[in-house]
């Protein structure tokens, strides 16, 4: 489901689902916690990384389980990792290449600094699926890109790609999807150069004032209003 790691003062997770695009499960909502927490308080760990096996970063919640599952255990899997990704110390990076969508974009903006491919295929597909966006991306993608842009992706829900994303200020670096990895993990590299403590202090200075758990709430009861009214996610509306 994932792998985890450690090369040098850089924590590596691998979502390692890439027969399904490294969709989540609930499973996979734990256990992404549960790696982040172990690395957060490793002193060791002065950077972490999350990259995607196979052709893809992450193609967001696994659709199909989630269908055949309890919504309950998603979303009591899903609101702690949350919390462990606004309230990391340790900074956060990603190296993105194939489909970011659903939680697989909303991810990026709880990362300090993300290195994508120029034809990565990012999506906030929510108001196609008849849902509300999640993860507090409500307010991190505009606080990332600016309202009039947030607003514009979020209710289209088109695609953009990784050069656009590097323009909005989505992604620090877009680059060849070959280089991906190697830019990813130097980028990781250098910052876990830099003493543990000045970081986690520059990390909570930047992140001040963004009260990301109130903007789940209020995501939350949105998408459960919006279910009632339409019937939960449909991917037909998708498109």
């Amino acid at each position: 489901m994932l792998r985890v790691d450690i090369d040098g003062a850089v924590g590596i997770v691998t979502l390692d689902r890439s027969d399904r695009l490294n969709a989540f499960t609930a499973e996979g909502y734990s256990a992404l916690a549960d790696a982040l927490c172990a690395l957060d308080t490793d002193p060791a760990v002065n950077a972490v990384l999350i990259e995607g096996a196979g052709t893809a970063f992450s193609s967001g919640v696994d659709l199909d389980a989630l269908a055949a599952g309890n919504e309950e255990d998603f979303g009591s899997a899903f609101f702690p990792l949350i919390e462990v990704l606004s309230t990391m110390g340790t900074p956060l990076l990603a190296g993105v290449h194939g489909v970011a969508v659903g939680f697989g974009a909303t991810l990026l903006l709880h990362c300090d600094v993300v290195v994508t491919a120029e034809d990565a295929r990012i999506r906030f597909p929510f108001t196609a699926l008849g849902t509300a966006p999640e993860a507090g991306s409500s307010v991190l993608l505009a606080r990332c890109v600016g309202a009039q842009r947030a607003a514009e992706l979020i209710l289209t829900a088109r695609w953009l790609d990784g050069r656009e994303a590097e323009r909005i200020g989505l992604a620090a670096h877009a680059v060849p999807a070959d280089e991906v990895r190697a830019v990813a993990r130097t980028a990781a590299a250098e910052i876990a150069r830099r003493p543990l403590a000045a970081l986690v202090e520059a990390k909570r200075l930047l992140r001040e004032g963004v009260d990301v758990s109130s903007a789940v709430q209020r995501e939350t009861d949105a998408a459960r209003r919006l279910s009632r009214q339409l019937g939960g996610i449909d991917r037909r509306r998708a498109g």
